[in-house]
């Protein structure tokens, strides 16, 4: 047969070549140790060929068709190969995104792929321990030191610097997080390493070749995790609103209630990984392999930060709009709400809406009252952050000793706190206090300008004025909170 460069080709990595040949490609796997896999051995690369065809018949059992040995000269088995049916290049997902060709019903079909895959996959305790917040931690560790070396010469020292700080503050405040993840099935024997270049969008449905066989451990992630890996790559690819729809779908099929902020961890753990191997490639001659690892970098950076939890302090006096600008944070930032108007009443066994009108300091307004109002609306602030949720509270914050308490509970959770105080003329809040149609709040003029009397100084709180058209307080109190 003519061997011409449209019937064959190559395709090669960092850990293995794929020869390309008619209707089939056969993978060889390079005798290379790079730490995190060691194939130096006929013997271990024979080991991981079996493993490979085993675990990626999960999702596409008719391309994977078995193991070929390789002889030598004098009929001696000297490597072996991976056997496979060949896929369409101009069908690789990479492909169709950059070509331009719609991809929405290629991603709707993944996901539903996927959650199945993930549905059924092998779990149990072996499993399950490489979903704690020490072994995802262990593993970000495990890239940090291997990037390390390639700061200043690929990577930005400072960029690489701070995503490591990012991504280990956000793992000690979250124990609690991952060992919920744990308890509810989520981690799972998965694929490990899904990129856009190794699936392949075919008329009767997508083909997911080339999951990570070499490291078990690497495979046992959070089906979230997992997923995470692919809409990083879309982003990368220029299609991050795809693969923002790949995580939503996945997750409502998944009936997945992740918070926002593991996402983007787990999207900057995959650019992070990438970034690795990247590194990897440039050490090995690889001179087009630094910019891309820089790119990674960035994605990685940008979403650490979005990850990064906020405990939000909205304060002020009774009509000064703080219940509608902490209704507005909350929304634009994906975050929990608490009201201390809500939570009082709750307390009290009484409904949202039922009025407690009482005098400054008296009934559900006494001191009694308050202490374990803010008792009860910190406890549930700080259940919310360890997993991982921002949390923005409606009160008036007032009170100093408060304010530190929930200080103490931004720092025991590693969440960030942001103060903000509210602030309208006292004509303003007065108006408001008059007109407003919600019973949620049962403060009066006079009531606020006893608060106001009462008030301690709140020297560290970011004012937002809030007199003026609310859009605008919004963007103010944004720009503070980061």
């Amino acid at each position: 047969m003519s061997l011409n460069d449209r019937w064959a080709d190559v395709n090669e990595t960092h850990i293995g070549a794929v020869f390309l040949a008619g209707e089939h490609a056969y993978k060889l796997k390079k005798p290379v140790d790079m730490g995190f896999l060691d194939f130096t051995t006929r013997e271990a690369r024979e080991r991981v060929c079996h493993k490979e065809v085993e675990l990626n018949r999960r999702l596409s059992p008719d391309v994977y068709l078995g193991v070929a040995d390789v002889t030598g000269p004098d009929g001696g088995v000297c490597d072996h190969l991976v056997v496979m049916r060949r896929m369409p290049a101009g069908r690789r997902l990479s492909t169709v995104v950059r070509t331009g060709e719609p991809a929405a019903e290629h991603v709707h079909r993944l996901a539903h792929l996927l959650a199945a895959f993930h549905g059924k996959a092998a779990r149990g305790p072996e499993i399950d321990a490489e979903g704690t917040a020490a072994a995802v931690r262990a593993r970000w560790q495990a890239s940090f030191d291997q990037v390390r070396q390639f700061r200043g010469a690929v990577l930005d020292s400072a960029e690489a610097v701070e995503i490591e700080r990012l991504a280990l503050t956000f793992l000690s405040g979250r124990k609690a997080l991952f060992d919920q993840r744990v308890a509810n099935g989520r981690i799972v024997d998965g694929h490990g390493d899904l990129l856009a270049d190794d699936i392949f969008c075919l008329d009767d449905g997508p083909r997911v070749l080339d999951c990570l066989e070499f490291d078990d451990r690497l495979r046992y992630v959070d089906g979230l995790d997992d997923v995470a890996f692919l809409a990083m790559d879309l982003e990368r690819l220029g299609e991050p609103a795809l693969g923002e729809s790949l995580l939503d779908q996945y997750t409502d099929l998944a009936g997945d209630p992740a918070p926002p902020a593991l996402r983007h961890h787990y999207l900057a753990y995959r650019a992070f990984v990438r970034v690795k191997v990247a590194c990897l490639r440039f050490a090995q001659g690889d001179a087009d392999a630094a910019p891309l690892a820089r790119a990674y970098a960035a994605i990685a950076s940008r979403h650490l930060r979005l990850a990064d939890v906020r405990l939000v302090l909205v304060g002020g006096l009774p009509g000064s709009g703080k219940t509608t600008l902490a209704g507005a944070i909350a929304d634009r930032l994906g975050a929990t709400v608490l009201s201390s108007d809500r939570v009082r009443k709750e307390l009290s066994g009484l409904g949202a809406e039922e009025t407690a009108a009482a005098p400054y300091g008296e009934g559900i307004y006494d001191q009694k009252h308050t202490a374990r109002t803010y008792t009860e609306l910190l406890r549930r602030a700080e259940t919310l952050l360890s997993l991982g949720e921002t949390v923005v509270l409606d009160a008036s914050w007032t009170d100093a000793t408060r304010r530190r308490s929930a200080a103490r509970i931004a720092a025991r959770t590693n969440s960030r706190l942001v103060p903000l105080q509210c602030w309208a003329p006292v004509t303003t809040a007065a108006a408001r206090l008059a007109t407003r149609e919600s019973k949620l709040s049962d403060a009066t003029p006079v009531v606020a300008e006893r608060m106001a009397e009462q008030s301690d100084a709140w020297p560290d709180a970011r004012t937002v004025l809030t007199a003026g058209k609310p859009a605008d307080s919004v963007t103010q109190a944004l720009a503070y909170v980061g």
